[in-house]
């Protein structure tokens, strides 16, 4: 576990390679840490990483079961495994040479809700592509982010989210140079739509893993700091505003702030 990058309100750190299982309990543990420490202002924690071994991760969704085409012996076979997740979302792959995001943070201090914190998490990928040289777009029909301008378009990265009490699980999956082939054995977030990556679409000038991971870092603590400074001034310009909860405009965030999007 190494720092990347810290600033007052937000440490990024890279875990490397590692099983889902465990940066699950990373990830759970850091979030009792900022619901706690609110009130206090403690700082907020992004996790970059990559799986390993490779996972299939199947939400609650009643379809999202079936839209695994491949049953346990054979993702075996293939190194991989199969666990429930409580994400929003589909079914999703991760495994080595895909970047994994997953930014514990509270959206109340960035002053955002659900559906505009997916579209920060699609902005980051975007920013992250262009820098490499590679333009990425949203579907407003699709979650996620997408490349190439002509049909069909190919998804190259992934989002799916929870919140509870205000503040993230999960995240982002980047395609950097993972083995697509493993994305034949189910349909990626339920769509029959192609799914690319960074090697796919740039070839020879593809960035390394590291090279990405230090873009996304970079972006995480400039955009997280920015937002909880916006937001802050916000509040201290109105001092009678009543804060709005973040379920408000359509958002599935209920009074608890919980809630799940992808």
């Amino acid at each position: 576990m190494e720092t990347l990058v810290a600033n007052p309100y937000v440490e990024v750190v890279d875990l490397g390679r590692i099983a889902y299982g465990d940066a699950l309990a990373v990830q759970r543990a850091a979030h009792e840490r900022v619901v706690a420490g609110r009130a206090r202002g403690v700082p907020m924690r992004v996790f970059l990483l990559e799986h390993a071994p490779a996972v299939v991760t199947v939400t609650r969704r009643p379809e999202a079961a079936s839209h695994v085409l491949a049953d346990d012996a054979l993702l075996a076979r293939h190194g991989i495994e199969r666990v429930e997740t409580d994400r929003g979302g589909d079914v999703t792959y991760h495994g080595p040479g895909q970047l994994v995001a997953y930014p514990i943070v509270d959206i109340e201090r960035l002053g955002l809700r659900v559906h505009p914190y997916v579209r920060f998490l699609e902005q980051c990928v975007i920013d992250v592509l262009a820098e490499h040289g590679l333009v990425g777009f949203r579907d407003p029909s699709a979650t996620g982010v997408w490349v190439g301008g002509g049909v069909p378009e190919r998804k190259i990265a992934a989002i799916g989210v929870r919140l509870s009490r205000f503040v993230s699980l999960h995240g982002l999956a980047l395609n950097v140079d993972p083995d697509l082939s493993h994305f034949g054995l189910i349909v990626p977030c339920g769509l029959t739509r192609p799914v690319t990556s960074m090697r796919a679409e740039l070839g020879a000038r593809t960035p390394d893993l590291a090279a990405v991971k230090r873009s996304a870092a970079a972006w995480f603590a400039r955009e997280i700091a920015r937002h909880a400074e916006d937001s802050s001034l916000r509040v201290e310009e109105s001092p009678l505003r009543v804060e709005e909860s973040p379920r408000a405009e359509g958002s599935p965030t209920d009074a608890s702030g919980d809630a799940v999007a992808g």
